[in-house]
């Protein structure tokens, strides 16, 4: 039965998975100050006492003024900040669960505050824009590695399972990546995707530095930006080959691929996704996301478009013939902590629809 192919464990390094599903991160701006609640440790104990094979935190602000441009989303440093990721962690591991942080620089992409210098390759947000902030010095980008190295080795210090970096969706990483925001004449610049990656996998060489050899590390990519949705920054699997294995050497484990729909293909003359592609091309495992177990897509939400409970057999048959290896579950699970249960008990006649107004609560 094909929906076998989600409940199978699965290990790689020290990750012992008990099933294939991952809570994808989302941002909840529910900790005040930048400190996580016990109202947020609650909400993911749920979703680990409900069987989510690894829970992804939302995007959490490595040690940079600007890294968070929100004050109500968690920080990853300072000594409360990291005392009650440090409940987080226990509450999971108490219900049985397994956790990573997503850590966090959004860089230039706005948002509702403002929290000290925003860091930028070039000071654009996006493509023909006019530079409306310095870009990075050589030091800046320097401290900005070490502190996600330094958020890296607190996680690990902390007890979580595994750390994800947040490369996508026109954050800080992805604007390195990105043409359209790294115009840079220096090492961390260039004309080619490979070139423009370097500043990533400084990151990811750090990082695996900080955390040793057997600590899993998963970066999060998409080839969307929030400021442009259909841009790509592999427009080939050639292009995009030379974009993920400068990552994969550098110490990416795992390849989480942002899609809004995982059904669609990534390049024409082939029906894999963003995350087949990538399996294929380096061989790593990899998570697919994008509108699981819904019927709209993630971004029309956030304008009030509701979701209503969508068939997984496709996904189920992908799963189970390798295109990928991890399945990321977003607003599903946001709405929802028993919907991993549900879907193995085959309560599907009990599956919730997702409404914009669960934005607002931890469920």
């Amino acid at each position: 039965m094909a929906l076998d192919a989600l409940f199978k464990p699965f290990e790689f390094k020290s990750l012992k998975m008990p099933n294939r599903v991952v809570m994808a991160p989302m941002t909840r701006s529910f900790s005040p100050g930048g400190v996580p609640t016990d109202d947020v440790a609650a909400y993911y104990r749920r979703r680990a006492e409900n069987q989510v094979g690894l829970i992804v935190t939302e995007g959490t602000g490595v040690a940079r003024d600007a890294s968070l441009n929100d004050a109500n989303v968690p920080r990853f440093h300072g000594e409360k900040e990291l005392a009650a990721w440090k409940k987080v962690v226990d509450e999971v591991h108490a219900a049985g669960g397994l956790i990573a942080p997503q850590l966090w620089h959004v860089g230039a992409a706005k948002g509702k505050d403002v929290l000290g210098k925003i860091d930028s390759p070039s000071g654009l947000s996006k493509k023909g824009g006019n530079p409306f902030t310095e870009p990075m010095t050589d030091e800046e980008v320097a401290d900005t590695i070490a502190a996600f190295a330094d958020a890296a080795r607190n996680a690990k210090l902390l007890g979580f399972d595994a750390i994800e970096l947040h490369g996508a969706h026109g954050y800080l990483i992805d604007q390195f990546f990105w043409d359209g925001t790294n115009v840079r004449s220096d090492a961390f610049g260039g004309p080619t995707i490979a070139e423009r990656s370097k500043f990533a996998a400084e990151i990811l060489k750090a990082v695996r530095v900080a955390v040793g050899p057997d600590y899993p590390v998963i970066i999060r990519l998409s080839q969307w930006k929030q400021q442009d949705y259909a841009v790509k920054n592999a427009e080939t699997p050639q292009l995009l080959e030379a974009w993920l294995q400068p990552l994969a050497d550098a110490g990416a484990d795992i390849f989480h691929c942002s899609q809004r729909r995982f059904w669609e293909p990534e390049f024409e003359g082939s029906d894999l996704n963003f995350a087949g592609w990538a399996k294929k091309l380096t061989g790593a495992p990899t998570i697919t996301v994008g509108s699981v177990g819904l019927s709209g897509e993630f971004i029309a939400a956030f304008g009030g478009e509701g979701s209503q409970p969508a068939s997984i057999d496709g996904l189920l048959e992908r799963l189970d013939r390798g295109e990928f290896d991890l399945v990321g579950v977003g607003r599903a699970l946001l709405q929802d902590p028993e919907w991993v249960v549900k879907i193995r008990e085959g309560r599907n006649d009990e599956l919730k629809s997702f409404e914009r107004e669960a934005l607002g609560v931890l469920y």
